[in-house]
């Protein structure tokens, strides 16, 4: 048998059914363009089409005279080149803006259809697939589902966008004697200790709450140190800092909400402070690396900060700080590296 798009096994016919319905209320319309229809009617070359398709996050089908394109696509398509168009992007970073939207909203898309997908998975079991008029109606309670989450979302989703934009645009113009692709900051990193052994121990369900206590514990304690959480990465949480002062005590504070969360396991936090490359809401640099490596090295429950941080900690009489042996690791034959402590812990 063939295979769909995505690599899985056809559907049946009762979940294809469903799915069609479902389909054309989210996309917003009919499918009724072939690839050089929807492109034509866009205006816009096939070629640049095909490549900002691809760097959504989606295949081209391998039948070009398959209609797959609605006309919110050929709309979305117009917007998207109009952005180099009247020279509000560069031409080279049509591409690579194209591509960051694509992976920030198929993330978003994946935990989100979750909320639709065990709705319509219960009914069409409970249908049996037997009775035609029972997947008919299955397929109806899909798409009034569909069309009450997605405004809903759609407007939650705005709401969220709006407000992080204005608290990254007063981060900004905080910084405006520096460039826009590069800041100074301080890079910190989180990680819980022994995590790959704990996830052979426990179940999913386990899994799935220790993943929700870390970063929920983690998000607070950073946003309200006035950082922000750069990404997860599954067992580590990756943040930046503005003030070398917040940095601190961030790392401090997470500590703490660690030992005093009891399904947590302990947690080592590295810390550097440098200029870093800003690029579609993710940083780079060595400062990055630096951070990552002092971070590994560092003991349960103990937290590293770079020699830079160090020398920016000085005068704050709330911490401590503990020169420590230079360290071997990767890609730095001698990293030195200093024990943050509260001063009264010290």
């Amino acid at each position: 048998m063939a295979e769909d798009a995505a690599g899985a096994r056809p559907a049946t016919p009762e979940f294809a059914l469903v799915q069609a319905e479902v389909e054309k209320n989210l996309l917003g319309g009919d499918v009724k363009y072939t690839r050089a229809q929807a492109t034509a009617a866009a205006g816009v070359p096939l070629e640049r089409a095909q490549r900002l398709w691809v760097a959504m996050g989606f295949a081209v089908d391998s039948n070009p005279d398959t209609p797959m394109f609605t006309d919110v696509d050929v709309d979305a398509l117009r917007t998207i080149t109009s952005l180099v168009d009247m020279g509000i992007i560069d031409a080279e970073l049509e591409v690579p803006v194209t591509r960051a939207l694509g992976q920030s909203f198929a993330r978003l898309a994946e935990w989100q259809l979750g909320l639709l997908n065990s709705h319509i998975l219960d009914r069409v079991k409970q249908a049996g697939g037997s009775d035609q008029a029972d997947v008919l109606a299955v397929a109806a309670q899909a798409t009034l589902v569909a069309e009450q989450m997605l405004p809903a979302l759609e407007k939650l989703q705005s709401y969220v966008w709006r407000r992080h934009l204005a608290s990254s645009a007063a981060r900004f113009l905080d910084s405006a004697g520096e460039g826009s692709d590069s800041r100074t900051l301080v890079i910190g990193f989180a990680d819980m200790v022994g995590y790959t052994s704990l996830t052979r121990r426990i179940d999913i369900d386990e899994l799935t709450r220790l993943l929700e206590d870390f970063e929920s514990t983690a998000m607070t304690v950073i946003n309200q140190g006035r950082g922000w959480v750069i990404k997860n990465l599954g067992d580590e949480v990756m943040f930046a800092v503005e003030d070398p002062a917040d940095a601190a005590r961030i790392a401090l504070a997470l500590q703490d909400a660690a030992l005093a969360t009891s399904d947590l396991p302990a947690l080592r936090v590295g810390l550097a402070m440098g200029t870093v490359l800003l690029r579609f809401g993710d940083v780079y640099g060595s400062v990055v690396n630096i951070a990552a490596r002092l971070t590994s090295s560092a003991r349960p429950g103990a937290v590293l900060v770079d020699a830079t941080l160090a020398a920016a900690l000085e005068t704050d009489d709330d911490v401590s700080l503990r020169s420590l042996r230079s360290l071997r690791v990767r890609g730095f034959s001698r990293l030195k590296a200093y024990a943050l402590r509260r001063a009264r812990d010290a």
